[in-house]
């Protein structure tokens, strides 16, 4: 049988038209976007009352009271203009007589309004002339409340609807909202939209869109005035909802590349200068590819270390203001790129494991970790090309129309994103070319050459190399042979090896196999290697103990290179001689390496 279409409480739909309709309305969209309204019977409501409004930016509504949609708007509009109009600035010694004098000064507001109706219960309009609340509160405390009154508030006989309770209202981060100035964006907003509607732009009867936010209009000025990060900020969606925000835990702002998605908190409470920052910032995330260049480092960390490095390139840019909380900046870091400021870091884990990014304590504001299968974008080009290209283009109209400075660090790391990377073989490549350089030959008439025979009388020399002793002309191979490690990737790495063995005059190398043990498998040269390797082992993965073999072995050449081939999954290692790592793209050490990483892709 089919279920029945789940039926909504008439009293509960008359509550949430009211809510859409003064999230929609243009001079309370920015307050309504900035507060938490509370319907339910675990909420501190009001028993006898409609609704109470906290310090904080909490509304919490009657969850069984019964109201007609226009009582509602009213109740709600009443409610954000406490806020909005800053009477919680003020704190009186009769709370009592501040409340009324507020809530007649308010209730005057929407007569002129003309928004929802007056609840018969909590009719606050007085014949009493007066210029503003700090006027009516001085006359009730010489005169007494009227009889008129009673009081009668929203939030029930003799009781106040503003709560100044702070355990209560802990709902923003670190400091109170400028709640004054987000109602003046509203008045603003609907001044301006009157104007449009005048002036045949804009039609009132149809048109009921929510005023811009100050994410969008942030969005707005990179797209009209900073060419560097206006083609990047067209290509992401603005989701600014306190619901979803508190969901992911996103205190401030946060980035998801893949989806193209950048999430701002409005409970935030940023100025508009902030806002400019924080977007930037969530921007160049972006724009540099910060998810893309994780390469399996610890996320956390890897987000902190780029946070560092915009940070300060912004301060120096002077794109709006840093806000005081969720901003770490570190000038003795200047100059360095994330991937150094990382390698810094993991040295002290336990220590930056306490900071905070725009997301929170503990949490990055880059919500994807750069893990394969990008999506396509609708014109059909890859998301990385897409932000690659985008600040790239950026870059060029920005220094064409000479819209600002620019870092030096910043301008070099946009250029190198558009030079292709250079391929693990290559760079393996240069690293044995670093060690065996080719063999210089040379004549040597100890030897006869091959042609003496057809002239007799004339010596030949013979050509030969020029160190003609092979000792020492070795390298050592380590190959993490545990469970976790592919076959294809070691076989790749086995060819690569002997086939720049080979054309290096590298006759032989040493090879380790390791996992939870060495296996010595001698000195095999370069066609054995790649021919005819059996892999022993398969087991767990200690490294260490093959490491310590080939330092102390007395055989093996005291200045011979070792090539370490891993997944990462392994202890902390003590390498004294030159070394590298091999490891699979998207994988990361976990420690400070000292020698160089080549990523097998």
């Amino acid at each position: 049988m089919a279920r029945k279409p789940k039926t909504i409480d008439p009293a509960t739909k008359n509550a949430n038209d009211a809510i859409q309709f003064i999230s929609d309305h243009p001079i309370f969209s920015p307050l309504v976007s900035r507060v938490r309204m509370m319907r339910q019977e675990s909420a501190p409501y009001p028993e006898t009352g409609w609704a109470t409004v906290t310090i904080g930016g909490i509304l919490y509504l009657h969850p069984k009271r019964r109201g007609e949609t226009a009582e509602w708007i009213y109740v709600l509009a009443h409610c954000l203009l406490h806020l909005g109009l800053g009477h919680f600035k003020v704190k009186k010694e009769r709370p009592i007589l501040w409340n009324a004098a507020c809530d007649v000064y308010i209730a005057r507001f929407l007569q002129d309004l003309r928004i929802g109706t007056v609840p018969a219960d909590m009719e606050t309009r007085v014949e009493i002339p007066f210029r503003d609340e700090e006027q009516l509160y001085s006359y009730f405390l010489e005169r007494g409340l009227p009889h008129a009154l009673n009081y009668v508030g929203t939030a029930g006989p003799s009781a106040c609807d503003m709560n100044y309770d702070h355990k209560v209202t802990s709902y923003y981060y670190d400091r109170e909202p400028d709640w004054e100035s987000y109602l003046a964006k509203g008045l603003a907003n609907a001044v301006t939209k009157a104007v449009s509607v005048a002036g045949g732009h804009l039609d009132s009867l149809t048109s009921n869109s929510a005023s811009l936010t100050d994410a969008v209009r942030a969005k707005r000025w990179f797209i009209d005035h900073y060419p560097l990060l206006g083609a990047l900020a067209s290509g992401f969606k603005m989701i600014e909802d306190v619901q979803i925000c508190q969901r992911l835990e996103i205190s401030i702002a946060a980035i998801n590349v893949i989806d193209r998605v950048i999430y701002m908190n409005p409970a935030a409470g940023l100025t508009d200068d902030e806002t400019l920052f924080v977007m930037a910032h969530e921007l160049l995330h972006a724009g540099l590819q910060h998810h893309e260049r994780c390469q399996g480092r610890d996320h956390y960390l890897w987000n902190i270390a780029c946070d560092y490095v915009i940070n300060l390139w912004l301060v120096e840019m002077k794109i709006g203001e840093y806000p005081r909380m969720g901003l770490m900046l570190d000038p003795e870091l200047k100059g360095l790129s994330a991937e150094s400021i990382y390698d810094r870091m993991v040295a002290d884990i336990r220590v930056y494991r306490k900071l905070a990014t725009l997301r929170g304590n503990g949490l990055g504001d880059i919500l994807d970790d750069g893990s394969p299968g990008f999506r396509d974008t609708r014109e059909g080009q890859r998301l990385d090309d897409f932000c690659r290209n985008a600040m790239q283009q950026g870059l060029v109209y920005h220094e064409e129309q000479g819209r600002g400075y620019l870092p030096t660090g910043l301008v070099e790391e946009i250029r190198a994103l558009g030079q292709p990377p250079i391929k693990w073989d290559v760079e393996l490549a240069r690293w044995f070319d670093h060690y065996f350089a080719p063999l210089e030959k040379k004549r040597t008439y100890s030897r006869i050459s091959r042609r003496q025979s057809s002239t007799p009388d004339i010596p030949r020399p013979q050509w030969v190399d020029a160190g003609s002793s092979e000792d020492g002309r070795t390298f050592g191979v380590i190959l993490d042979t545990s469970g976790s490690m592919d076959k294809k990737l070691l076989a790749k790495c086995l060819g690569a090896i002997a086939s720049y063995a080979e054309a290096r005059d590298v006759p032989m190398a040493r090879i380790i196999y390791c996992d939870a043990a060495p296996y010595d498998a001698g000195y095999m040269s370069p066609d054995l290697i790649s021919d005819r390797v059996q892999v022993k082992g398969r087991g767990g993965t200690v490294l260490q103990p093959a490491i310590d073999l080939l330092e102390h072995a007395e055989d093996f050449p005291k200045k011979g290179p070792l090539l370490i081939i891993t997944d990462g999954d392994c202890d902390r290692l003590r390498v004294k001689r030159d070394h590298a790592y091999l490891l699979p793209k998207g994988k990361h050490l976990p420690f400070y390496p000292k020698g160089p990483v080549f990523r097998i892709e």
